[in-house]
């Protein structure tokens, strides 16, 4: 019987994967590219020796990334002070590399050479938050996430905008996730942001089957955000966004109403709307999903009294607006939350919306117009920049 070199290989990753521990593929290189960001708008591509790996170390062969805005923020000014560093924290790709003492994921599925992987936040153990509110790890006062780490050479692979990632130290989490295509994985870490703002929007109880939801701002965020309220049974979303592709991308999603607010050009005129769809009175719960000030000061007057608002657009420091407190919050009633990232807990939960979307087919791997090779990541920032188009990715050659 002939039996291809290829074949040959795979049948010594399939043993070398049912090992288990200390378990490695054949195909390590000895160095791996990063697009390091080195000054503002400028991204370089540079190569490193891979560190010797350790017996608690996970190394895995990027296939993709999410650009996320927090990716583009940085690269325009730096907002964190992390320059030198290789970013990217939507990514995902297969283990290469098992150290011997990794015998399961952060969520205790059984864990291989050759399977699928993503990361989550990367908490330090030891602040208040860690000791006393180990599911809220998003709170974390030192939380940590690959790609947003400061450049160092002793581990140079510590960002997705990689041809690998080396997972190595306390505290990281990790999660298998071969059941899903490489575009629903890229799509992960952003649907897990939205997956916990819908967490803390239903600690309110304003949200069932008959709810009327705004969502304000139709980025990346505002339409995954769309997509888990639909997978959650929310079936009439009022969605506000100013460019027609992001709202036609809306509908499509499933929502009901959209409004165009440079067609609809005053705040009185957007409510009237809101409330003409809304039981005459306003939405019963919103989602506020931009990073501008003006629109978070707005999305009050289309709530009802005694409705909610989940904030989650300020991710980085955009600015301050200013609001009556009793006309906005009190007189209303106001159930106010905000959402900050996620924590480790919330990717299981996202990983079954994934299976759900698909499901329910919610196009929502649609939202993928564009993808980037490793140097070609300063032109996928520009086009994120200039909102050519909806979800940016880099994917691996």
């Amino acid at each position: 019987m002939d039996i291809s070199a290829s074949q040959v290989e795979n049948i010594v990753r399939k043993i070398l994967g049912e090992m288990g521990t200390g378990a490695k593929s054949t195909d390590i290189p000895k160095t791996a590219k990063v697009a390091m960001l080195t000054a503002p708008k400028h991204i370089e591509v540079k190569e490193f020796e891979i560190p010797a790996l350790r017996d608690d170390d996970i190394l895995v062969r990027v296939e993709g990334c999410g650009v996320c805005g927090t990716d583009v923020h940085e690269w325009k000014g730096d907002p964190f002070g992390i320059i030198p560093v290789t970013l990217g924290h939507e990514g995902t790709g297969e283990i290469i590399y098992l150290g011997k003492n990794i015998k399961t994921d952060t969520a205790g599925n059984p864990i291989k050479v050759g399977d699928k992987l993503v990361t989550s936040v990367i908490s330090c153990g030891e602040c208040y938050i860690c000791r006393n509110h180990p599911a809220n790890t998003n709170l974390c006062d030192k939380q940590g996430v690959f790609g947003l780490i400061p450049h160092s050479d002793a581990q140079p692979l510590t960002g997705w905008f990689s041809t690998h990632l080396l997972i190595r130290g306390k505290g990281a989490t990790y999660f298998v996730v071969n059941d899903l295509d490489l575009q629903e994985r890229m799509l992960l870490e952003l649907a897990c942001v939205c997956v916990h703002a819908l967490k803390r929007a239903n600690g309110t109880g304003l949200l069932n089957f008959n709810s009327k939801v705004l969502v304000q701002g139709l980025g990346p965020v505002g339409l995954v955000m769309i997509s888990v309220l639909r997978a959650a049974g929310i079936n009439h979303i009022i969605a506000i966004d100013g460019t027609p592709k992001r709202l036609e991308m809306a509908k499509k999603l499933g929502v009901k109403t959209v409004i165009n607010f440079r067609e609809v050009t005053t705040l009185e005129e957007r409510v009237k709307l809101v409330k003409s769809v809304a039981n005459g009175v306003g939405a019963d719960f919103a989602f506020q999903c931009t990073g501008a000030p003006a629109a978070a000061k707005d999305i009050y007057e289309y709530i009802r009294r005694g409705g909610g608002l989940c904030e989650m657009g300020f991710f980085v420091n955009n600015g301050e607006y200013n609001v009556n407190p009793h006309f906005a919050m009190c007189n209303k009633e106001i159930n106010l939350v905000g959402s900050w990232d996620y924590s480790a807990d919330d990717y299981p939960t996202t990983m079954a919306f994934l299976r759900q979307a698909r499901e329910m087919n919610i196009p929502i791997k649609d939202l993928i117009t564009h993808t980037f090779p490793l140097d070609k990541l300063n032109e996928a920032m520009e086009v994120n920049v200039a909102q050519a188009g909806i979800k940016i990715c880099y994917v691996a050659q």
